[in-house]
Formats: C-alpha cells, structure tokens, sequence
C-alpha cells in the first residue's frame, strides 16, 4: 500500500477516521437522548425530578471519569483492544439496564456500567487520531467531532421510534446491540508499527532501571503519570481555566437532559420536542468542523482562551431566551443559536487546554482536567431536578444553567486578561530593573543596551515564561 506523507499508515488512515466518527456518534452523542426517557422512567419508578436525573448524570459523568483507567489500558493493550471492551461493556450495562426494577439499578448498569464502557470506547478513538494522523491532524480532530453532531442528531430520532413502539426496556435492549458496533469500529484500528512515527512514543515513560520500592511508590508514579496535580499547584493557567470549566459545567448540560421535557411540559407534541434536540444535532455537523479549523489556524493561537469564554457567555445567554418563551418557533430559534455556541465550546475546550499547559504534561493533565469536570456533571442534572421538585417550574433550570455558563466565562475571561498583563508588565520590569543596575557599572545609559546581550536576555524571559 503507497503511504501517503501526511498519515502514519498511508489510507487506512482515513478509514480510522471514519471508525472514529462512528465510535464518536454511538456514545458521545447518546447522552441527549435520555430526556426523551425522561418521563417515562420518572412513571415507571414512581420517583422525582431530582432522583430520575441521577440516571443521565452518572451516565455521563462515567463517559468522562474514566479518562485515567483508559489511559492505563491503550498503554497496556493498545487501543484497538479497549475499544472493543468499551463495547463490550456499554452493550452489557443498556441490556442489563432494560431488565431493572428499580432506579438503583438502573444507575449501576446503564449509567456505571455503560458509560464507563463508552468512556473506553470514545476516549481511544479519540488516541488512536493521533497516532495517525500528523500534518492533518486538525482537519482529522475536527471531521472526527462531526460524530458527535451526528449522534445527536439521529439518538433523538431513533428514541422517540422506539419509545411509541417498545417502551423503554425494548429501547434499552435495542441500544444494547447498537453499542455493539463500537466493537466493529474497534476492529479496524489496526496497530501502528512502534517505529512509524515519533508520536507514538510520545508520552511514554523510560523504562525503570531498579525495582520499585512498593506498592506506595507504583502508585505515586501512576498518579503522577495520569492526573497532574503539580501542574494544577503550579501552572496558574491551568489552575484558571480547570476551575472555571469546572463551573461552566454545572450549567453546560442541563439543556441536553431538561430541553425535551421542558417542551412536553408545555404542550409541545412529544415528537416535535424530540425533533429540538436533533435540530442542535444536525447543525453542528457543519458548525463543530468549521469551528474546529478556525480554532486550529495560527492567528488565533494567542486568543482562544478568550474566544472559549466569549461562546460559554453566548451559551449562558441564549438560555435566558430559552426560558422566556417554551413557544416552539421559539425553541427551534433556540436550538439554531445555541448550535453556534455549543460548537464553539466544543471545539475550543481541548484547543485551549493545550495552549495553557506544556505538552509533555498535557496527557496528565488531561486526566485531571476530565476527573474534575465529571464531578460537575455528576452534581449538575439531580441538583437541577431538586430545584425543578422544589419550584415545579422549568425556567429555573434554564437561569441555573446560564448563572454558572455565565459567571464562569467572566471570570475565565477575566482571569485570562489579569494574566496576560502580568506577564507582559513582569518581563518588562525585571528586564529594566537589571539594565538601571547595569548601567552605572558599565556607564552605558538605555539606548546603549540594544545590542546582543538585551537580545539574549529578552529570549530567555520568553522561553522561562513559557
């Protein structure tokens, strides 16, 4: 097979990608289609708002917590193996959760069990880009992330079929065989050979000369290894921007679980409120590309912590206009502007991570990163439904979500600014002070310093900031 120069393994490269698609589509996407559920488990099981929303929170924050122990397994397995096992594992968890006879239940197998498994799945397909994928790795990133709008175009569509016809258990058990095809997608990311590329090393550690000193010592290495706390001690960037996406998402996912009920609530047809969220779904499969590029082009490098918070405040206040009117023109107008800011957060949340913190730290930190913003999304949904049980009114979740969307862009944006200006004002100070304190010594005065040594010093500064 001819290799072409941008792919580690010729055109194969591209069905990978389009593996990854699909990988992406059945489990990063499936998330939205549990409001369709929504009031059919919250009759079932004769439970609350609050209680019934612990099911898509625990779902959803496995499918990100599980960043660390997927790390463990693509470093010992590869990635075409826990591919597979997320399959596996999500399949398993919807079939057992179709036979559940309590909420209980239904938290360990579909929400533990299957989210965990698609955590597996997603999160090495998401690697395997990587390994190979060099020169158009961003174009990849960003064609890769259309799955995601796929799947949350068509989940929807095929939940509400399903529901009218088998219930919620015949659609769970049906789910169950769908997730299986991760297994197919796993099947066709073939290994890379070790030598193909140097990326494939990348993050590796160098084998250990003398033998580990116990179990406590394995175990900080680990730590170390896949969540970075040190850089969350020192690095203030990364301090700022982990905080405040910490508290963007305790809003962020509250349309995707409360839109479809909201709408029922209001008379909408129940097959017109499904058709809200797949409306989301199908304008970011043009809308998350094309922010994907204009996120990966040079000039925007320095600005996109702040294009980031600029789409987390638009997201914030779209979500106003949601809760001033259920009217569905209104919702479908909704959806299309709050498409434009989902996908720029979407794009824009793993981009500015990499700018804010050096990329041999970068798979730790990511690690943290995903531990942290699953403790929201865990907390987010049942503290919205304990506020829906308490108000019986669906607005107050839509001002919930845009309260933290909007704090949290304001005051990463502010931070960010803060912290641009010290950094520009600390460089400059120290470089002043040293030539005033030079100068009498030498008897140069300021303009005798712009030779090679100011130059020298005016390198170095830039690279220790860095």
């Amino acid at each position: 097979m001819p290799q072409a120069p941008e792919c580690s393994e010729g055109y194969w490269a591209w069905m990978v990608l389009l593996a990854s698609v699909l990988t992406q589509g059945l489990t990063l996407g499936f998330p939205t289609c549990i409001g369709i559920f929504f009031t059919e488990l919250q009759r079932e099981f004769q439970a609350s708002s609050s209680e019934t929303s612990w099911f898509p929170s625990i779902l959803t924050a496995m499918l990100h917590a599980g960043g660390p122990l997927c790390s463990i397994l693509v470093g010992r397995f590869g990635c075409r193996a826990t591919v597979m096992l997320g399959g596996v594992l999500a399949s398993l968890g919807m079939v057992a959760g179709s036979f559940s006879c309590t909420l209980g239940q239904l938290y360990l197998t579909a929400g533990f069990i299957t989210g965990l498994g698609m955590c597996f799945s997603f999160q090495s397909s998401i690697t395997v880009l990587g390994f190979y994928f060099t020169r158009w790795r961003v174009l990849a990133n960003a064609l890769a992330s259309a799955g995601v709008s796929l799947g949350i175009m068509l989940w929807p569509l095929l939940s509400r079929y399903l529901l009218e016809d088998l219930g919620w258990r015949g659609s769970f058990l049906i789910f169950g065989g769908v997730l299986l095809h991760c297994c197919v997608c796993g099947a066709i990311l073939r290994p890379v050979p070790a030598t193909a590329t140097p990326e494939t090393r990348e993050g590796l550690p160098p084998p250990s000369k003398r033998p580990a000193r116990g179990c406590l010592a394995a175990y900080g290495r680990a730590v170390q290894r896949h969540l970075a706390f040190d850089v969350l001690r020192h690095n203030v960037g990364y301090r700022v921007y982990t905080l405040g996406v910490v508290w963007m998402i305790m809003g962020f996912p509250l349309p995707h679980v409360f839109l479809v009920p909201y709408a029922i609530w209001h008379g909408v047809d129940e097959h017109r409120a499904a058709l809200l969220i797949s409306i989301v779904g199908f304008s970011n499969i043009f809308l998350r590309p094309m922010a994907g590029l204009v996120a990966g082009r040079r000039d925007f490098a320095s600005h996109r912590k702040y294009l980031f918070s600029l789409a987390a405040l638009l997201n914030g206040l779209t979500n106003l206009v949601c809760a001033a009117s259920a009217d569905f023109r209104v919702l479908v107008g909704y959806c299309l502007v709050y498409s434009v800011s989902m996908s720029g957060v979407g794009a824009l949340l793993f981009q500015v991570l990499m700018d804010v913190v050096p990329m041999d730290r970068f798979s730790s930190a990511l690690g943290l990163f995903t531990v942290l913003e699953s403790v929201s999304i865990l907390i987010s949904p049942p503290l919205a439904g304990l506020l829906l049980d308490t108000t019986s009114n669906f607005s107050y979740v839509f001002y919930m979500s845009s309260f933290f969307l909007i704090s949290a862009a304001l005051f990463m944006g502010g931070s960010f600014w803060a912290l641009g200006k010290m950094e520009k004002q600390g460089p400059r100070a120290e470089m002043e002070g040293a030539v005033t304190e030079a100068a009498p010594e030498q008897g140069l005065t300021m303009e005798d310093t712009d030779g090679p040594k100011k130059q020298l010093r005016m390198e170095i500064m830039y690279v220790t900031s860095v």
